[in-house]
């Protein structure tokens, strides 16, 4: 008896308590996540885009047969992956904007040190052409004669 309250201490439940921990209440930015849905009525499995159009055609359905007061209820739910799937979206746009500015800034930073480079070489080539006239003028110098 002991040993088996000790290993469900130890070990996590499954389920989804996992899922729902991982998450912290954030969005996940997954297209392909999928979505484990408690409606109304009816449990749904998919992701954002599926369940949205699932709800809302549960939603078309219960209007079609008068009851009202259910397809209100699916509407809200296709309204809540509605929003997750504009989320979603904004966050990959975003995520795009923020990754070309990263490369942007890269090249950028690779066009400075090659110019830097330019400048390092040039640079050089002036203080060789400098050490050279220094030297000349060590070397003893021919005499002129006035004649």
């Amino acid at each position: 008896m002991n040993v088996k309250r000790m290993r469900t201490r130890h070990h996590r439940s499954g389920g989804s308590n996992g899922a729902s921990r991982q998450l912290n209440g954030q969005i996940p930015m997954n297209r392909n996540h999928v979505f484990d849905s408690h409606g109304p009525d009816v449990r749904v499995r998919g992701t954002a885009q599926q369940l949205f159009e699932k709800y809302l055609q549960l939603g078309r359905d219960a209007t079609g047969s008068g009851d009202r007061v259910a397809a209100e209820a699916y509407f809200q739910h296709a309204e809540h992956y509605f929003r997750i799937m504009n989320a979603m979206a904004q966050a990959a746009q975003q995520s795009q904007i923020e990754r070309a500015e990263r490369q942007a800034s890269r090249q950028q930073r690779g066009q400075n040190n090659v110019a830097e480079d330019g400048e390092d070489k040039a640079s050089e080539a002036e203080a060789e052409e400098e050490a050279e006239v220094r030297d000349l003028a060590m070397e003893p110098q021919p005499e002129l004669s006035e004649g």
